[in-house]
């Protein structure tokens, strides 16, 4: 996976550089991923405060949102405002619990995430972002026993952004210690998603892609970053017109869950894509598509591409 280099601000000890650095560059992937993911976790939920797993979650930006009443505008707003920029961290932490005590949700999902950063899991923990966080890298080791118990009984697998930097491995993995859940991801369009669509499919578990509707995450940061992307799409017959052309990577949602949920309720019924990018020829109604495996959702790509 090629992409600017951000490394270093997923393993400060706060999350202020994550948001310093990614607020620059017009991040807003977190506003989609806690609207899509909201409404998923209320669907698994059924009347009750849904389990989420949260795959990637860095400082908990997702769980932010979904646990508490906040939008990413404030978030990224609260940790970026210079008041902050002097407190040391246990003066950020203590400053971050009286500002979500304050905004509680009632029958918020419990979320859990998980993480290769240690520093970034901690924080979350400590802060309250998260209910529970384990710093485990699953493309290279499989889940602890504290992270299986944890999936025995998951509701709802979300990922924002991070397929590429965890592959079909850690799906494999967490899908094996899991009882039928739903995931939940948004992927970069120039990310195959195909190898995550066949180790769903060996655990049961139907996707569908939401068409004619895209998530920008951020800018590109910068030309070699743009041309790269550009040409990765170019191979994937992927038009980038109105999305990557534009300066910005976009994302694709997708949902993975068994196929009688599928044919009782089709994605393009569940969700509500507020904020994102639609064809302009797109019809009013939603629709998605269904794949069963990596060359199903190749050859519709192909088809969407071409039409």
């Amino acid at each position: 996976m090629t992409k600017s280099n951000f490394d270093k601000i997923y393993t400060e000890p706060d999350p202020r550089a994550y948001y310093e650095t990614l607020g620059g560059l017009g991040y807003e992937i977190p506003a989609h991923s806690a609207t899509l993911f909201g409404q998923v976790a209320s669907i698994v939920g059924n009347g009750h405060p849904a389990k989420v797993v949260d795959l990637c979650c860095s400082y908990g930006v997702n769980s932010a949102m979904l646990k508490y009443d906040v939008g990413f505008d404030e978030v990224l707003s609260h940790y970026i405002d210079p008041a902050c920029r002097d407190l040391g961290r246990e003066e950020l932490l203590c400053r971050d619990r009286g500002w979500l005590a304050e905004r509680a949700s009632v029958d918020a999902p419990v979320v859990v995430g998980v993480d290769a950063s240690a520093p970034a899991i901690d924080y979350a923990c400590e802060a309250g972002l998260l209910d529970g966080g384990m710093a485990e890298d699953l493309e290279v080791a499989e889940p602890s026993d504290a992270l299986t118990a944890e999936l025995a009984d998951v509701d709802l697998i979300s990922v924002s952004g991070g397929i590429g930097y965890i592959t079909e491995r850690t799906i494999d993995r967490v899908l094996d210690r899991a009882e039928s859940p739903w995931v939940a991801a948004l992927c970069l369009r120039w990310v195959d998603f195909g190898p995550i669509v066949d180790a769903a499919a060996r655990h049961g578990l139907v996707t569908e892609r939401l068409d004619d509707t895209t998530f920008p995450q951020r800018r590109f940061a910068d030309d070699a970053e743009r041309d790269h992307v550009l040409a990765e799409l170019e191979e994937m017959g992927i038009e980038p017109d109105g999305r990557e052309a534009e300066g910005w990577h976009h994302t694709d949602f997708y949902l993975l869950r068994p196929a009688e949920d599928v044919d009782a309720a089709p994605l393009a019924e569940l969700v509500v894509p507020e904020g994102g990018v639609r064809s302009p020829d797109a019809d009013r109604l939603l629709e998605a598509t269904v794949a069963s495996s990596a060359s199903d959702l190749r050859a519709c790509t192909s088809r969407l591409t071409t039409t």
